[in-house]
């Protein structure tokens, strides 16, 4: 097992954790969907939806185009294998470890429900009609309680965001998981009327899934540091990352390395390898991530791999937005070479690559690699045709390489779709 692992070495590392040192399949089913969801142990789910929703996004940069109806029957169905819960925040997870979190959902209960001046306690009423309405209707969708709360109601009167809000404080809280979506809006049900009364019988204590979670996730990672293990599930007691690591390199899961270029400060970073990690001698990927793929989402450990700085910039008005609307971390061989903005326009059937910039060490065939990655991505997407603006140092070598795409100007297509998301991360706005 290795001592020291060179910056080069622990981005291979991490990218083969994470699926990108294998060839894409020639044929995407549902077992490649599950390999790959496997891998990752859980995926992000952002309703921004400028180019594609983000929960498909880490599908298609691992496996390539495939069909999003596969991994609708995976996610949405009204018993589905995966549900979500609020594990790397909203994110979809196989409903088997649904137990797992029962560690976070005691504490959210002490944090959103216990006091008597919480949301749940003064509005008490609301809670147990919603509960009473899922419990005699079945799983339903907040439009559909909200529609009847009107006649129902025999105290005081409530918002109808309160039915929301009851609906989001109970999944929090574990009583309550998502039976499916239709369109992008969830449907809520109790927990028993969705995940399966043997995962529910069987919560795991809190000691014994910390050190579960800390493990999928120095596998799903490869090589990490504390605050790497920490961040995949946001688990924000340190101690407790600590003694499961200590517990896993007993067991010998994980060992001791040393990162060339990870610091504390001004000494080395403690780190740990996993035990199955591969060490490839080469990575030949191309891909275009979301910027919450768990490559990048912990925007710390993307700059110590890839020396990749990256700030989301939807909230940033257009003016004085440095890099794009939804700028997508542009992967090719080992190491994020650059970003582009990209934009499907449905009504003209255009892929749009609003702005495209190389960072540093951009290899010399990075503009016919990333070509390749935006044909595929159109044809993903059912669009017909590219267009490439002018914005960002990178855009004309891809036009060079794509003589068949057309040209705009910055600009030219904004218009409302460029709106913060529709429904905020959960949690952001509870009160």
């Amino acid at each position: 097992m290795k001592e020291t692992l060179s910056r080069a070495e622990a981005r291979r590392v991490a990218l083969a954790a994470q699926g990108f040192a294998r060839p894409r399949p020639e044929i995407v089913g549902t077992r490649q969907l599950n390999g790959a969801l496997a891998r990752m142990g859980t995926l992000q789910i952002d309703s921004v939806n400028v180019f594609a929703r983000s929960h498909y996004m880490p599908l298609f940069s691992r496996l390539g185009a495939y069909d999003t109806a596969l991994a609708d029957k995976l996610l949405f169905a009204r018993r589905p294998p995966y549900v979500e819960y609020w594990a790397h925040v909203a994110a979809f997870i196989p409903a088997a470890d649904w137990g797992l979190f029962r560690f976070r959902m005691d504490e959210h209960r002490a944090k959103y429900a216990t006091a008597p001046d919480s949301w749940v306690q003064t509005h008490a009423e609301i809670v147990d009609w919603v509960r009473s309405e899922l419990a005699t209707r079945g799983p339903l969708r907040p439009a559909e309680i909200e529609h009847d709360a009107a006649e129902a109601r025999r105290g005081p009167w409530w918002a109808w965001d309160d039915v929301k809000l009851a609906l989001e404080y109970l999944w929090l809280l574990g009583e309550v998981a998502i039976a499916g979506r239709r369109g992008f809006e969830r449907r809520y049900g109790l927990a028993e009327q969705v995940i399966p009364a043997a995962v529910l019988a069987a919560p795991v204590a809190r000691a014994d899934a910390i050190r579960e979670l800390v493990r999928r996730a120095a596998r799903a990672y490869g090589v990490a540091t504390a605050a790497d293990l920490a961040d995949y599930w946001r688990i924000r007691d340190r101690p407790a990352v600590l003694a499961a690591i200590d517990d896993l390199v007993d067991a010998g899961e994980l060992h001791p390395v040393s990162v060339e270029g990870w610091l504390t400060g001004s000494r080395p970073a403690r780190a740990w390898l996993h035990r199955d990690a591969a060490v490839p001698r080469r990575v030949e990927a191309a891909a275009v991530l979301t910027p919450f793929d768990p490559v990048v989402w912990f925007r710390d450990r993307a700059e110590r791999l890839f020396d990749f700085e990256y700030r989301i910039e939807i909230y940033t008005p257009a003016i004085r937005r440095r890099f794009g609307y939804y700028s997508l971390p542009v992967l090719v061989g080992d190491d994020i070479v650059g970003r582009v903005d990209l934009k499907a326009d449905r009504a003209r059937s255009i892929l749009l690559v609003q702005s495209a910039w190389w960072e540093h060490g951009a290899p010399a065939d990075a503009a016919e690699r990333l070509a390749g990655e935006l044909r595929l991505a159109a044809r993903w997407q059912g669009l017909e045709s590219v267009s490439i603006s002018r914005w960002g140092d990178a855009t004309d070598d891809l036009a060079r390489v794509m003589p068949d795409a057309a040209r705009h100007e910055r600009g030219a297509f904004l218009d409302a779709v460029e709106l913060a998301p529709e429904e905020p991360s959960t949690g952001a706005a509870l009160p």
